[in-house]
């Protein structure tokens, strides 16, 4: 019995249960990663994915920089930045990153002037007489 050229490729590579169960990311959000063109997978001849044995790794940058606060558009932006199978970044990600960081002080500043307006109202508020 012969083996067809598309039973064959049906055989190299991961199947996407095989990185959710490595990962913990579920097959749903590993699509969603490729959707946002964060993670690439080939296709078989029957259509089933296929992901290289890097998918794992970067899958794990993907997550860290998800932790990071990061949004999937500045992921793609830095992705190709990263190198190794921990979170090394090369200099080309600093701008980005460094944009990022920027705008993450500014919210933070603006979160605690609402706060600081916040307590002020509460504390007006609890001495008028009832």
């Amino acid at each position: 019995m012969s083996v067809s050229s598309a039973d064959e490729a049906d055989h190299i590579g991961m199947k996407i249960g095989e990185l959710s169960r490595l990962t913990g990311v579920s097959p749903r959000l590993l699509r969603y990663y490729e959707e946002q063109e964060l993670l690439t997978s080939d296709r078989t001849g029957r259509g089933h994915r296929r992901y290289t044995g890097d998918a794992p790794m970067v899958v794990g940058h993907i997550r860290a920089l998800l932790a990071a606060g990061l949004t999937t558009s500045v992921i793609r932006e830095v992705l190709s930045c990263v190198r190794g199978p921990g979170l090394e970044l090369e200099h080309c990600a600093a701008p980005t990153l460094s944009d990022q960081l920027r705008s993450l002080d500014a919210r933070i500043s603006t979160l605690q002037n609402a706060r600081t307006a916040l307590v002020r109202l509460l504390t007006t508020t609890a001495e008028q007489p009832r």
